[in-house]
Formats: C-alpha cells, sequence, structure tokens
C-alpha cells in the first residue's frame, strides 16, 4: 500500500524534474546563427543638369487680334442714281488706288458744267469790252485832259475791275462744276479691300451716303499686351529709337500657320483694364499668297505672337519644371539632396532664367520628386546608381545562402 502511494508521487515528480533539465539545458544553449552585414538604406536614384552660364535669347509670347492699318467708310459726295459697279466692288474684293468702284448717273453735272462754261464767255465778252474803254477813255483824257492826272472813273477803273470779278466768278462756277462731275465717279482713294457693301447697281442715292466699308491691304496691324515684368526684356519702339524688334506669329485657324512681323509702336498710355502696356506690330503684305501657299490673313483673326526681346549674356537658364511651387528647386551635393531657393527673372513654360540662388557648376536635379526632405540620399542616374544583379550572378548568391543555413548545436539537438 506504501509502495504505490510512493509510486504514485514519484512518477509526476520525475517528470517535473526531467522537463526543468530540458529547459535549462536549452537556455543555457541557445542555437547560434551567422548574420551578415546590415544592407544600407536604398538611395533615390534622380537625373542632373550641371549649371552653366551661357548668352540667352529672350521671346516673350503675346497675342493680338487682327486690324486693318486704315479702316473707313465709302461715300458719295455726289447724289444721283448708280448707273454701274466694278468687278471688285463686293464683299472680299481686292482694288487700287484710283480704281473707279461706283459710277453715277452724271447727265445733270455734264448739263451744269456747259452753263458755266456758257457763263465763261459771256463774262469774257463783258470783260473784252471793258478793256476797250478803259483803252478809249486814256486816248480822249490824253487829247482832252491838259495835261492833267486822269482819276479812276475817268478811266473807268472800278467798271474794269467789275468785269474782272465776273469773268473770275464765272471760272469758279466752272471749276465748281466740273468737280461735282468728276465726284460722279467714286474712285479708291488706296489699295484696299471691301468689307462690306451697301450699294448696288440702281440705287438712288444721296450726298454722303454710304456705300460700302473698306480697309488698306500695305499692312495689318495686331495690338500685343506685355507683362509688366517683360517690359525691361523687350525693346520697344519709341520715337529716336531704330531698333525694330522682330515678331513671329502663329495661328491654328487653317492649319498651323505662321508669318513674320515687326513692333512698329509702343502706346502712349496704360490700358485701364488690364493695367498693362500695349505694343502695336504690323505684318507686311498679309493677304497676299505666301510662299509655302498658305491662306491669307482674315480680318479678325487671332493670333499668338513670340517677340524676340534682348540677348542675356552668362545668363542661368534652367528647365522651369525643376522649380518647385515657384521658389525652390533641388541640388545634389555630396551624394545628398539640397533644397535650394532661387529668384527669377523671367520664364517661360520651357526655360526660366535664374539671377540668384544658382551658380555655375550646381548640379540641379531635374527629375520631377515632388516634397522631398533636405539632405535624402541620392544617386545620379548613369553615374554612381547600384547596378542590378545578373541572372548567374543571382543563382550563386542563392547558393552561398543555402549553403549557410542556420544550423543548431549538438546540446539543442539533444
Amino acid at each position: 500500500m506504501n509502495s504505490l502511494m510512493n509510486k504514485k508521487y514519484l512518477v509526476p515528480v520525475a517528470i517535473v524534474i526531467t522537463v526543468v533539465v530540458v529547459i535549462a539545458v536549452i537556455v543555457s544553449n541557445p542555437p547560434t546563427s551567422k548574420r551578415g552585414a546590415q544592407k544600407p538604406a536604398s538611395k533615390v536614384i534622380v537625373e542632373t543638369q550641371s549649371i552653366q552660364p551661357a548668352d540667352y535669347q529672350v521671346e516673350v509670347s503675346s497675342f493680338g487680334v487682327v486690324k486693318p492699318r486704315t479702316q473707313s467708310s465709302l461715300v458719295t459726295q455726289a447724289s444721283g442714281q448708280i448707273l454701274s459697279i466694278s468687278p471688285n466692288f463686293r464683299e472680299g474684293g481686292f482694288f487700287n488706288k484710283g480704281e473707279v468702284l461706283v459710277q453715277l448717273d452724271d447727265r445733270d453735272y455734264l448739263a451744269e458744267v456747259k452753263i458755266a462754261q456758257a457763263g465763261i464767255l459771256q463774262a469774257k465778252q463783258s470783260l473784252q469790252e471793258e478793256q476797250a474803254r478803259v483803252e478809249q477813255a486814256l486816248i480822249d483824257w490824253k487829247r482832252l485832259g491838259n495835261g492833267r492826272e486822269p482819276n479812276e472813273l475817268v478811266l473807268r477803273q472800278p467798271q474794269l475791275a467789275a468785269a474782272q470779278a465776273a469773268m473770275l466768278s464765272s471760272e469758279a462756277q466752272l471749276d465748281k462744276a466740273m468737280l461735282a462731275l468728276e465726284r460722279t465717279k467714286i474712285v479708291a482713294p488706296f489699295d484696299g479691300r471691301i468689307l462690306e457693301k451697301s450699294v448696288d447697281v440702281g440705287r438712288v442715292v444721296s450726298t454722303n451716303a454710304q456705300l460700302a466699308t473698306i480697309y488698306a491691304t500695305d499692312y495689318v496691324e495686331i495690338r500685343l499686351p506685355i507683362n509688366n515684368r517683360d517690359l525691361a526684356l523687350v525693346d520697344l519702339p519709341e520715337p529716336g529709337k531704330l531698333a525694330v524688334a522682330p515678331v513671329a506669329f502663329q495661328s491654328d485657324l487653317i492649319g498651323k500657320q505662321s508669318w513674320k512681323g515687326q513692333l512698329d509702336r509702343t502706346e502712349g498710355a496704360i490700358d485701364d483694364s488690364s493695367q498693362q502696356l500695349y505694343v502695336v506690330a504690323q505684318i507686311d503684305e498679309p493677304f497676299g499668297l505666301q510662299d509655302n501657299k498658305q491662306s491669307p490673313l482674315k480680318i479678325g483673326q487671332y493670333l499668338t505672337a513670340r517677340i524676340q526681346g534682348k540677348q542675356l549674356s552668362s545668363a542661368i537658364v534652367i528647365p522651369t519644371r525643376a522649380i518647385y511651387q515657384g521658389s525652390y528647386v533641388y541640388l545634389v551635393e555630396d551624394g545628398k539632396l539640397l533644397r535650394t531657393e532661387v529668384a527669377i527673372l523671367w520664364q517661360n513654360s520651357q526655360d526660366a532664367v535664374i539671377i540668384q540662388g544658382l551658380k555655375a557648376g550646381d548640379d540641379l536635379v531635374t527629375t520631377s520628386l515632388g516634397q522631398v526632405s533636405s539632405g535624402t540620399p541620392v544617386a545620379i542616374a548613369g553615374v554612381d546608381s547600384p547596378k542590378r544583379p545578373s541572372a548567374r550572378n543571382k543563382q550563386q548568391d542563392d547558393k552561398a545562402a543555402a549553403g549557410k543555413q542556420v544550423k543548431p548545436s549538438a546540446e539543442a539537438q539533444l
């Protein structure tokens, strides 16, 4: 009975002692493994551009609408029925200076001319008769005047002056009638084009009636606004300046077309609505077919313009896309990013001219980074970026790693 009780207590005690011994052995002899060195943190790969000052030609962008150099209303200074019109007297028609565009009925004016001519003949006759009387009066006075000086009345000077005045009046009446007859032919005042026609054959018009709206075709003008920050970079045409800034115009109205022009003048006041200064450019011979057979310009056509500005010497020019929030860029210095504030003199969609913050030899980051902190390690693409392992090297590395698997110690195996 006692032996059974002893076995009942000794078995659990033996199991507990065995477990404690095994745990003590394992704790005192932990498995060991060989660990490699910690891998370095990965670097951001970026592309850079070395800053090198160079001469740079500024081109200021603008826009405007084509307007005629001269636009006016063609009116008649005579009245009558329209008998004929020129084949060019139609919307879009071209005409030359001196060309007869409209012919009015001139029969009434021809009659006035003949009446004036008749008046001249009568006045001429009266003048000749009066001159004969003056000569006869002088002869009579010499014969009967007893050596005295004759007065103007004796020599019929007032009568002679009246006859001369009548002659001049008749000549003026003829000139007036001839001018009215000439005005029955409406003549083009300049080389131009018809914008809008208001009358046609058979219409009876009165004096000062509008016949058409016309404009000159020797050149057109485009009013171009210039941003205030760009004014110092453009040679503005002012009185006394001989320099003429070329302007390149483009339009997508009928395909992509281009024209060449130049600045003509600067307006004398700042525009009230935009608070900008406007310059006026001109394009010569805008309505003729160009060498590439492109379509002529149209009045009211929208054009974009690139005005040739000043040439900057030893300028630091960087891509606009490398500037963040319009105020800073990233440089690479000692393998790390360096955020640098910059001051911009001028920029467009591609280039930016920097006047402060960069110097020759700086490595400018041209890769788009977004918000990155200064001090971030980087690797320059194509220079010090890590090379990817080949397939063979990768297999060899895998085999070496397999041979170095962790093995527990002999005590641990027990």
